[in-house]
């Protein structure tokens, strides 16, 4: 079983995902925060793959993203950076990222790294489902990653059904139809995550999008596994000496 089947066997609520920017604030953050996440107690890392038109990323995001390509962060350095990091970092760790950098590194020889340094899975919400089936979904497969599927408010139950068809892992519900760091109706949201658990779906849901603080996460824990903070963490490394210290501090804040 993957790390990921692992984890949502043994835990069923109250996961908690983090996002953080890879080479972001400074080139070599990625490791020390990957390992403060892991220590103050987060479930599972999406690493975000700088790229330079992030098209679901609000402005918070987008700009760490700028700043880690400025800093010289790609692909190639990224993987690097990972190539032992399971020696001291036993999570669930995805990559969350866009197709064009993916396809000019190779779409295979990025999934044959990926796996090879210990990464568990892929976010690519460009990725269309068509071309998931027919061509890259297979690729996927062959390295042993597991692949999560967006859905939305606006996603019609019989494509809702289809993605989760198609995702293994988890299933990514975004809270609405916006960029990541939007401010959200939490009572909406609470009405769309019901109805994703009357659907009894194959997969365990994770809630991003709007997911900031205690209140917000145990907000969308109602309806659903878990839930993906990431704007509101990037904020709070931006321009911030002791990552370490309010790493702990932001997630201890959030889990207790």
């Amino acid at each position: 079983m993957s790390r990921l089947g692992n984890l949502f066997s043994e835990k069923k609520k109250q996961v908690l995902n983090v996002y953080c920017t890879a080479g972001y604030p400074e080139i070599k953050s990625t490791l020390p925060i990957m390992k403060a996440l892991q220590d103050s107690g987060v479930d599972i890392i999406e690493l975000g793959m700088p790229y330079s038109d992030p098209l679901a990323d609000g402005p918070v995001i987008q700009a760490s993203g700028t700043k880690a390509l400025e800093n010289g962060m790609t692909i190639h350095l990224l993987f690097e950076q990972l190539k032992n990091f399971r020696k001291s970092i036993d999570i669930p760790v995805i990559l969350m990222g866009y197709m064009n950098p993916v396809l000019q590194f190779g779409f295979e020889e990025f999934c044959k790294t990926a796996a090879s340094v210990g990464i568990d899975g892929l976010i690519l919400p460009d990725l269309p489902e068509y071309e998931f089936e027919t061509e890259y979904g297979a690729i996927i497969k062959k390295y042993g990653l597991d692949f999560t599927f967006l859905v939305t408010p606006e996603t019609s139950v019989e494509r809702i059904k289809k993605l989760d068809s198609l995702s293994t892992g988890f299933l990514y519900a975004v809270s609405s139809s916006a960029t990541t760091g939007s401010d959200k109706d939490f009572t909406a949201v609470e009405k769309y995550l019901q109805k994703l658990q009357s659907l009894e779906l194959k997969n365990p849901v994770l809630v991003g999008f709007g997911i900031k603080d205690k209140a917000t996460f145990q907000s969308a824990c109602k309806y659903a596994n878990g839930a993906i903070i990431g704007t509101a963490f990037i904020k709070i490394l931006e321009g911030e000496k002791d990552i370490i210290s309010v790493t702990n501090h932001f997630i201890k804040a959030i889990k207790n």
